[in-house]
């Protein structure tokens, strides 16, 4: 009696044919066809909820959020590195902020951050803001929750690239409500001592 082979399983031809294309896509060419932002919004929002089922309070999810933040940011320096041929890899504090203020931004979020500044009190400190940051438009926060920042995931995305530029900082986010923008967030670097010893060596050795 012949052993009866095992049946093979139908791969769907044209699930297969849209793969291949998608990996065929130049990374490097700017694409013209971007996810909308009600299908990001709904993602984000998952994994807030993915993220919420699995922490113990506010600090634990914003770390965690952070955390999946940063895997996102290597990537992201890394597709800005290879589509902005002009650009080379900044090392320098300011330089690694106007890159992450502009190109990171506009590769995100297709626009520049509203403003760049430097901290009055401690020079270790600088702040980006996005006034209207598209990533929490679908956002609705409880009030039992209201020291919660969903921009941490996006403070994971600029912690790990300062960290690729050679420029490591606590990367914090804060939603900072201002009149006519409830979203205004800000996100706070403070660069490690080593970065601005380093800073200031290179400075006096201009």
């Amino acid at each position: 009696m012949s052993t009866p082979r095992p049946s093979l399983m139908k791969l769907d031809t044209k699930a297969s044919r849209r793969s291949t294309m998608l990996l065929e896509h130049n990374v490097i060419k700017q694409r013209r066809d971007k996810v909308g932002l009600n299908a990001f919004a709904f993602l984000f929002a998952e994994i807030i909820r993915y993220s919420q089922n699995r922490v113990l309070g506010i600090q634990d999810l914003e770390a965690k959020l952070n955390e999946l933040g940063q895997r996102v940011g290597v990537r992201v320096f890394e597709l800005a590195m290879w589509r902005e041929k002009s650009v080379h890899r900044e090392t320098r504090v300011l330089q690694t902020l106007v890159f992450i203020n502009t190109v990171v931004w506009r590769t995100l979020f297709d626009k520049q951050a509203d403003s760049l500044e430097r901290s009055t009190e401690s020079e270790d400190e600088y702040m980006i803001t996005d006034n209207e940051p598209s990533i929490l438009k679908f956002i609705s926060v409880p009030k039992e929750m209201s020291s919660f920042s969903p921009g941490a995931f996006v403070s994971g995305i600029v912690e790990a690239i300062v960290r690729c530029c050679q420029c490591p900082a606590r990367v914090t986010s804060h939603v900072v409500p201002a009149e006519g923008m409830p979203l205004r967030t800000v996100i706070l670097l403070k660069f490690d001592k080593e970065v601005m010893d380093r800073e200031k060596r290179l400075e006096a050795g201009k």
